[in-house]
């Protein structure tokens, strides 16, 4: 009899115990590319035409839809935080000092929710939203496809003070950038694919005057065409707008690199990477093998995609991106 209750109430554990475990396998659940195949299967045809009319509209667009995915995952995970506007709980990120008056596309996303919602209602994050038009963003301006992990679910808050700490400033040395990056548990090498981003778009006067008037390591001949469109006066032409890659400014590929090694890095942040430091070999390896810088690019992007996100029961859908359920 005793052995019989001992066994009952060890089944009893072992039972609590197999509960425990699905229920965390529910709340954790990994990100899969299948994970709307059936709830949602036109997803993927349904971003993509809208993703390739605005970077047809507008070529800047398409670097502005990668950087919003970067700003949403540094941030306390990709969870579609960056999306929400301030409320009455809340202020939101998007007067964040790395965002206020930079970050854009906002609007695309908004498009795209509404295409979306129409197709599969409730069923589709924001948060992947942004992480499938990341993608189509950088295929759409010539660079690598991949295959895009969903499953994310979308926050209810959103953290001022996060992104002010978590994103990294353009005047960042290398040991901040390695710093911040290791942070997210992210590698010396996603750092410095992933800065391969800035070989489309655009930055504004106030986040490299310093680099361009202060710094040694610039090429002066491009520091001093940099300044005709950027006064030395803080306060002055503040928001005028230089290419990031001067080369080609809205294609995806690696001149990003060779204008580091040229010491053509409009941002001090771009420069650091190749200043005599750790970077400098891997700088290289990307400016002579592009195959090498999409394949690391990719892999980046998807390591970036899994910081932290929200799955199973964590996190909810909302139905504006904007507004939190």
């Amino acid at each position: 009899m005793a052995f019989s209750s001992t066994s009952s109430t060890g089944r009893a554990i072992s039972a609590l115990a197999m509960l425990v475990m699905v229920s965390v396998g529910v709340a954790n659940a990994q990100l899969d590319a299948t994970f709307y195949s059936t709830t949602c299967p036109n997803l993927l045809t349904t971003v993509q035409p809208v993703v390739q009319s605005a970077v047809n509209t507008e070529a800047r667009m398409g670097a502005s839809l990668l950087r919003l995915f970067f700003h949403d995952c540094f941030v306390n995970g990709c969870d579609g935080s960056v999306l929400l506007v301030d409320n009455s709980t809340f202020t939101g990120e998007q007067n964040a000092f790395p965002n206020k008056n930079s970050l854009r596309g906002f609007q695309v996303i908004d498009q795209i929710k509404t295409a979306v919602e129409q197709a599969c209602p409730g069923v589709v994050s924001c948060a992947d939203i942004v992480a499938i038009t990341a993608r189509d963003s950088v295929v759409a301006l010539g660079g690598p496809t991949w295959n895009v992990l969903l499953g994310r679910r979308d926050s209810a808050t959103a953290s001022l003070s996060a992104a002010n700490t978590n994103l990294p400033a353009p005047s960042s040395s290398l040991n901040d950038l390695i710093s911040n990056f290791s942070n997210q548990g992210l590698s010396t090498t996603d750092l410095v694919a992933l800065s391969g981003a800035h070989t489309i778009g655009q930055a504004r006067c106030v986040n490299f005057r310093a680099h361009i008037y202060n710094d040694n390591n610039i090429d002066a001949t491009f520091a001093t065409s940099e300044q005709a469109n950027c006064p030395s006066t803080s306060g002055s032409g503040d928001n005028n707008l230089s290419p990031l890659d001067l080369q080609t400014p809205t294609q995806f590929d690696n001149n990003y690199y060779n204008n580091l090694i040229n010491m053509k890095g409009l941002l001090h942040s771009d420069q650091q990477l190749f200043s005599g430091g750790s970077t400098n070999a891997l700088v290289s390896t990307y400016n002579s093998n592009p195959t090498q810088f999409t394949t690391d690019f990719v892999n980046g992007m998807i390591n970036m995609g899994n910081i932290q996100p929200l799955t199973g029961s964590n996190g909810g859908i909302r139905t504006n991106c904007a507004i939190a359920n």
